[in-house]
């Protein structure tokens, strides 16, 4: 199997990394610095699971130069995919696969109003990790996962092949019963801690100690899951305590990778976070108020920041 890699920070790096050191074969889209040292040195993963450093089959920043891949895994950012997608025309044949895992919870979405039906899957992953230095991955919490499955829920033959490959990989994965949910479940997760992070730039567990932030951390997801429900997407109340069992469970000092890049004033996924929960509840006439106030002081931040990025 062909696998191309397409951004190779602390999710695509991590996992491709796996891939790679497995045996498979594994190409990688890249730029800059990172590119340049992981061509001459390999890339090396530091994980508290052990640490490994491979050479990749191609690492380039040219997508002409990568074989036709069988399996695309995205590792960028939500906000990324569309011009992404436009780049992978050029190379996806009829049976490629391509696996988003970013955070967000259109992600589908938006890869099927460019590529066809047919060759998108859903997914998600859970891990922390980052780029510590050009061409250096490092992990540094929780059990790396990743979560996938067919757009129906269909258990496919190419879902169950994939699935050995992550085995294979030695990765720790799933295919669950409602692909949808498990997204929204990990969206709900995130952007709850994100902006707020954002607004504040302090750590989730000095969030938590204060009760206002707390309280306004539950309202925001509960508007979450109200424009989730108005999608069909089957979220319970349930869904809502296993989510701040989660936020609870964080230890001190982490903040989310959309709170980083606001701070260091970088692009980041609010447009697809707190952004989409305020589109989408227009949408389907949902009040949003907590996720407005949260994407309307932060927006200012982020149009400087992709003013700078331009």
């Amino acid at each position: 199997m062909e696998i191309l890699v397409y951004g190779i920070g602390g999710v695509g790096g991590y996992f491709g990394g796996k891939l790679a050191n497995a045996g498979l074969n594994v190409s990688m889209i890249a730029r800059g610095e990172h590119l340049k040292q992981i061509q001459k040195h390999g890339l090396e993963v530091e994980s508290i699971n052990g640490n490994f450093k491979v050479k990749l089959k191609v690492a380039t920043s040219e997508i002409s130069e990568v074989p036709k891949p069988d399996l695309i895994i995205l590792g960028i950012k939500s906000w990324q995919i569309p011009a992404v997608a436009k780049e992978l025309k050029s190379i996806i044949g009829e049976n490629t696969m391509i696996l988003p895992l970013q955070n967000g919870a259109d992600n589908v979405e938006k890869l099927l109003k460019i590529l066809p039906g047919k060759n998108v899957l859903a997914g998600l992953c859970f891990v922390v990790s980052f780029i510590e230095k050009p061409a250096k991955i490092k992990h540094t919490a929780f059990d790396p996962k990743i979560t996938f499955g067919e757009i129906d829920n269909s258990q496919s033959g190419r879902i169950l092949e994939l699935k050995k490959i992550f085995d294979k990989a030695g990765i720790d994965n799933s295919i669950p019963e409602n692909i949808q949910l498990e997204v929204w479940k990990k969206f709900m997760f995130i952007c709850t801690v994100s902006g707020i992070g954002g607004l504040t730039r302090v750590s989730i567990d000095k969030i938590r100690e204060s009760d206002y932030l707390f309280g306004m951390m539950k309202k925001s997801a509960k508007e979450i899951i109200e424009v989730g429900k108005a999608k069909g997407v089957p979220l319970k109340d349930t869904h809502l305590e296993m989510v701040f069992e989660i936020i609870n469970s964080q230890p001190k000092g982490n903040t989310a990778s959309t709170q980083r890049d606001i701070m260091n004033g970088k692009p980041s996924e609010l447009y697809n976070f707190n952004g989409y929960i305020v589109k989408e509840g227009k949408k389907y006439g949902i009040e949003t108020p907590v996720n407005r106030y949260i994407y309307e002081c932060l927006k200012p931040m982020e149009e400087e920041a992709r003013k700078t990025k331009e």
